[in-house]
C-alpha cells in the first residue's frame, strides 16, 4: 500500500493461493479486482473480509481451464498472438528467468524448483544449441 500511497492496486492475479488471499484483498483499490488463477501453496481456504468486499466494491473471480472444451481453450490464442507476442519480440516484455538446465540435469532442475528459492522461470533445454 505504501507504493500506491494508500490507494491500492486495481488488479491482482493470484497464482499462489489461499495463503496470500487475505493480504491481496487488503491491497486492492476501490473497485479493484482479484483473479485467482492457481493454488501452488495448496491452501484452498482463506478468510474473506466481507466488509472490505462491500465497502471497496471489489470483484473476485477464479480462472480455470479444467471445465472448458478444447475449442474454448483455443479461443484466446489468436488474441495472444496478435496483442502480446509483439511485446516479447520488441523487448517491451521480457521473461524473468531464474536458471537454465540441460535435459541431462533434470534432477537438479527439479531440486531447484522444489527448493522454492527460485525467482522466475526454470528452463529445461530439451535440444542442445
Amino acid at each position: 500500500m505504501r507504493t500506491t500511497e494508500g490507494k491500492g492496486v486495481q488488479l491482482i492475479v493470484n497464482t499462489v493461493g489461499g495463503s496470500v488471499f487475505e493480504e491481496s484483498l487488503k491491497c486492492l483499490s476501490f473497485q479493484g479486482r482479484l483473479g485467482t488463477v492457481g493454488y501452488v501453496d495448496g491452501v484452498l481456504h482463506a478468510p474473506l473480509d466481507i466488509e472490505a468486499l462491500h465497502a471497496k466494491r471489489l470483484t473476485l473471480f477464479g480462472v480455470s481451464n479444467k471445465m472448458r472444451s478444447p475449442d474454448q481453450r483455443a479461443e484466446p490464442v489468436l488474441g495472444f498472438i496478435k496483442d502480446i507476442l509483439p511485446s516479447f519480440a520488441d523487448g517491451r516484455i521480457r521473461p524473468c528467468l531464474d536458471s537454465v538446465f540441460e535435459f541431462k540435469d533434470l534432477e537438479a532442475a527439479k531440486a531447484r524448483m522444489e527448493s522454492n528459492a527460485h525467482v522466475g522461470k526454470i528452463v529445461l533445454k530439451v535440444i542442445s544449441s
